[in-house]
């Protein structure tokens, strides 16, 4: 189990501003959890005698479980963006989870965590108390974290689920949506895979908890958010056009919406 070295920045806006308040690492699952689990992903930060700060996060179709101050809890997919306020020191340990891949741990609808949070232990019993806070300790005092990660894939081998060949799906579907800037209608997606609209909806709603629709435009976002950051000059209706939008006015509208920001006045956050 190794570092990724080369991440994607993908969702975290403001990358350029926050890459000097914290250390992102991931690391990879086995093979054996490949399906169920994209990585894990440690966060070190050391602010002291600094102001505190706030990083805001795009997120992708995918749960999380978070370890932080000896506590462990699983995260819904946010259908706008989420801050988390970093200051003093710290480190936090994540699962994020393949989108298809949490729904065979639990086996209920992730609806049910939109936009929520629910103790992890309340999943996956007592011992999950009790890795959570031995990861926390280990954390602050700087052990390596390709060891702590190997440590959570573990506990999850443990409590591995049968296979779910309908969340592999899901998870074939997404990469698709990801892979492929083109589609930016549901019926395209549903021409492309062979599948009803309605089932893949169905499909979305159980296993990650958010429309086809969303998992589109949350890609599409973040293909403009990693534009606005690359590009100087940027052909705003041109770009609205490509994200599949009918005209400029509705994406600023909806990208304004979703970030709280117009996409102009983001792009004025970064710093290049």
């Amino acid at each position: 189990m190794q570092n990724e070295q080369n991440q994607s920045s993908k969702g975290i806006l403001g990358y350029q501003a926050s890459t000097p308040k914290f250390i992102l690492r991931r690391y990879p699952p086995s093979d054996v959890l490949s399906a169920l689990v994209k990585h894990y992903w440690i966060i070190h930060w050391d602010l002291t005698d600094q102001p505190p700060f706030s990083q805001t996060v795009l997120s992708h179709p995918n749960l999380n479980m978070v370890i932080e101050d000896g506590e462990a809890n699983v995260f819904g997919v946010s259908r706008t963006t989420s801050s988390h306020m970093l200051e003093g020191r710290g480190a936090v340990l994540g699962v994020k989870f393949m989108p298809g891949g949490f729904y065979p741990f639990w086996g209920e609808s992730a609806l049910l965590l939109l936009e929520n949070a629910k103790p992890a232990s309340d999943i996956f019993g007592e011992e999950m108390k009790v890795l959570a806070s031995s990861i926390s300790n280990r954390l602050l005092s700087g052990e390596n974290g390709e060891m702590l990660a190997a440590e959570v894939d573990q506990f999850f081998q443990r409590k591995l689920p049968k296979r779910d060949l309908l969340g592999e799906y899901v998870n074939e579907v997404v990469s698709l949506i990801a892979a492929n800037p083109s589609i930016i209608r549901v019926q395209e997606l549903a021409n492309k895979t062979g599948s009803h609209a309605r089932t893949l909806q169905r499909l979305f709603n159980r296993y990650i908890g958010v429309s086809p629709k969303w998992v589109i435009q949350r890609y599409r976002l973040h293909e403009a958010a990693e534009e606005m950051k690359n590009n100087d000059s940027i052909d705003w209706a041109h770009l609205a056009l490509q994200l599949g939008y009918y005209d400029q006015a509705h994406f600023i509208k909806d990208f304004k919406a979703i970030v709280g920001k117009s996409p102009e006045g983001y792009k004025r956050t970064l710093i290049r």
